[in-house]
């Protein structure tokens, strides 16, 4: 099959493997690892920011962003279908005590004067203190969207202005510095907190970031052993993240490209495309414009040869390119995809 369904499919190359197989071990919990060490330097200043944590997972590493940043009762704001609103199993509202309120947001992204007008004024004792601010960069539900540094410059501004902390789940972030040729560092060191997924387009087998102040982040190792992600020799799985900083950054570009190149057929094909939304790695599908529901679509490529997956939109399916896509597979998936559903095209 050819499997599209998330950039979470990719697995360990062979120099990855090599990377994994030689690291450099020692008691992370103690700081004594010194591949750990290496990936949260290098992270760090990818991110501008002064210190990072090296945690499992982008979930993980969100919630301990949030609880660092606020107190049980404050009020955060976000993108209704953020993963931090819809994939996080209440997370906010489990971890930190916080009431969840979304923003109007426009393909995944709200402005800085859509933070004004919803935050609640802070001397209304009987609301929410709203404190923090989420955005996601590139946006999972919006399909891959990149946020264009004005627009994040506008929010994050918003939030100095009301004396809110923002907060950064750049599980993508790396695709949005690629696709739009600023360093990943512009994207995000006005942040007070960033977080980084090294599991997705980065091809690693597991692993996230937190980054921020080194003061910030001295709480966030203590909320690491809290959350119960303290770990031991994790080199050997940091090691895949330093190898992926040093050879999958550039790369993203042919995922992008490749995207594109799928996009540009299936719309070829009369298949429901809008390519306008095509600005990274997914491709979004509207099966539903074709009479069918999500886990019809998803059942009929499948037998075809193609997995795709669900969104948070109702009949809209997703194609995800990936490290373990190559040119071939996107050929063949552009051939397999429109053959399955060309009856419901011509009808």
């Amino acid at each position: 099959m050819i499997d599209l369904r998330s950039d979470t499919a990719t697995l360990p190359t062979p120099g990855m493997r090599q990377a994994i197989a030689n690291a450099a071990l020692g008691d992370e919990q103690k700081r004594e690892d010194p591949t750990v060490n290496e990936l949260e330097a290098r992270v760090a200043e990818l991110l501008g920011h002064e210190e990072a944590v090296f945690l499992p997972t982008a979930t993980m590493a969100n919630q301990i962003a949030l609880r660092l940043l606020t107190e049980p009762g404050d009020e955060l704001l976000g993108d209704p279908h953020a993963h931090i609103f819809i994939s996080e199993l209440g997370g906010p509202a489990v971890h930190a005590g916080l009431a969840m309120r979304p923003l109007p947001a426009r393909n995944g992204r709200f402005a800085g004067d859509d933070v004004r007008e919803t935050a609640w004024a802070p001397g209304d004792v009987h609301r929410p203190l709203t404190r923090i601010v989420a955005v996601e960069n590139t946006n999972n539900s919006a399909g891959g969207r990149v946020w264009p540094v004005d627009e994040l410059d506008s929010v994050v501004d918003a939030c100095r202005e009301l004396d809110l902390v923002v907060h950064l789940d750049g599980s993508r972030l790396l695709n949005a510095a690629v696709a739009s040729g600023l360093p990943a560092a512009r994207l995000a060191e006005r942040f007070d907190t960033v977080t980084i997924c090294l599991s997705k387009g980065l091809g690693c087998p597991l692993g996230a970031l937190v980054a921020g102040s080194a003061e910030r982040m001295r709480k966030a190792r203590r909320l690491k052993h809290l959350f119960g992600g303290a770990m031991r020799q994790a080199g050997i799985v940091a090691a895949a993240g330093v190898y992926a900083l040093e050879h999958h950054v550039g790369r993203l570009a042919d995922d992008h490209a490749r995207a594109r190149r799928l996009a540009v057929a299936l719309a070829a094909a009369g298949l429901p495309v809008d390519l306008d939304q095509v600005e990274t790695n997914f491709v979004q599908l509207d099966v539903g414009a074709l009479g069918l529901s999500a886990p019809e679509g998803i059942a009929l490529l499948r037998d075809a040869g193609v997995g795709l997956s669900s969104t948070v939109h109702d009949g809209v399916l997703r194609a995800v390119t990936h490290l373990g896509i190559g040119d071939d597979d996107i050929d063949a998936a552009a051939e397999r995809i429109p053959a399955a559903l060309s009856a419901l095209v011509r009808s």
